[in-house]
């Protein structure tokens, strides 16, 4: 299986360090080959980096539930100090590949929301293959969403927002909430590659499309 991610060897902090040592046991879920259980209303994010943005949706929708998966040790940290500190009891995390998880972790029809904001989006013509929004993994995404419910991306590399548009467009069940790429969002925070892109003058995509 291709991986959709750069493994990367960020600093890790004394202070992130600390709260992945005392807080992972408590909000990190174990990988399992076998189908996991899962309360109402859940979202999962796929690769939060520091975290951050995923905290604050969190913070400001305390009657949904949230699980990111990451593989970015540093950034796992982050997030934990940032549900120690709100504090937030409406998170989980998962430690492993996202792809993977999705096909053994998360059961059909289970989610009513995934949100994938700025992911690697291998610039490079050979490494297209690697995109993670595309098929057949986009098949996998919306077969673990309920009716109803929502896949939300968001790019700032154009290329990359066109792509994705052709695969969910022409993925099964999925339909686009809006006539091209949806309108900005208000209730998503900025992330920190957000502003990286912003700096750069690159536009920001958003791509909106619900399970039939």
């Amino acid at each position: 299986m291709l991986k959709s991610y750069v493994k990367r060897f960020g600093h890790f902090t004394d202070a992130q360090k600390n709260a992945y040592e005392t807080l992972a046991q408590g909000y990190i879920i174990p990988f399992s080959e076998n189908y996991i259980d899962l309360p109402e209303n859940t979202t999962v994010e796929i690769g939060f980096g520091s975290g951050i943005a995923t905290a604050e949706i969190a913070q400001e929708n305390p009657g949904k539930n949230y699980i990111g998966i990451e593989i970015h040790r540093p950034g796992i940290g982050r997030l934990l100090m940032e549900i120690e500190k709100r504090p937030l009891k409406n998170i989980k995390i998962i430690e492993y590949d996202a792809a993977i998880v999705m096909e053994k972790m998360i059961p059909p029809c289970s989610l009513d929301a995934i949100h994938i904001f700025f992911p690697d989006p291998w610039p490079k013509k050979k490494h297209k293959k690697r995109r993670l929004v595309q098929r057949p993994f986009t098949q996998k995404l919306a077969a673990c969403l309920k009716p109803k419910g929502y896949l939300y991306m968001v790019t700032d590399w154009e290329d990359y927002a066109r792509h994705a548009m052709e695969e969910l467009s022409i993925t099964e069940t999925l339909v686009n909430a809006y006539d091209d790429f949806a309108s900005g969002l208000n209730w998503r925070p900025k992330t920190k590659f957000e502003q990286k892109g912003l700096a750069k003058d690159h536009v920001i995509r958003e791509l909106m499309f619900f399970k039939s």
